[in-house]
């Protein structure tokens, strides 16, 4: 639809008061921190449990780190996620959010549409969906023409940190 390209008539933007927010429009909370004085930088190679929500959309999840068994988003499995920090694979939120998390640390983030998959397509930057299910869900909210607020929510547990040339992964504890 023309009319509606480039439009959001999505629910007015939320500022949660008790998250902090940064000037891209990125707000974030602590849930754990992490420990240690290793945080990553760009370049630096990464790997994360995530999981992730469309708060826009009811709430639903489209992809869960802690599964019940049975469900559809059930995968015993899953795989940590990982990429390089600066290295623009993953959507612009998780580049940003990663930056000042230790080692175990969990953050939730609320993530503007500005700040998730680039051209409303998980395809288009990590992290996708690992489930069929996960990806209908929020391929719906993405791919709607500009009548579901597409504002995200996720969860991001810092596992490990490689720093720029070394061999060694430095661990968090779980």
């Amino acid at each position: 639809m023309e009319a509606l390209k480039g439009k959001d008539y999505g629910k007015p933007r939320i500022f949660y008061p008790d998250y902090e927010q940064l000037p891209s429009g990125l707000q974030y909370k602590d849930m754990r921190a992490g420990s240690g004085d290793v945080t990553p930088v760009s370049g630096d190679s990464v790997v994360i449990d995530w999981d992730g929500y469309t708060i826009g959309y009811y709430g639903r999840p489209f992809e869960a780190r802690n599964k019940p068994k049975g469900s559809s988003f059930s995968d015993e499995n899953k795989e940590f996620y990982r990429f390089v920090v600066g290295g623009n694979t993953v959507i612009p939120a998780f580049q940003e959010a990663i930056l000042g998390m230790k080692v175990g640390g969990i953050r939730r983030l609320i993530v503007p549409r500005e700040l998730g998959y680039p051209k409303d397509d998980w395809r288009a930057a990590g992290p996708p969906p690992t489930t069929f299910s996960g990806q209908r869900a929020l391929g719906f909210v993405l791919e709607n023409q500009g009548m579901i607020d597409k504002t995200l929510m996720f969860d991001i547990e810092l596992i490990r940190v490689q720093k720029v040339g070394e061999k060694d992964v430095v661990k968090g504890k779980k």
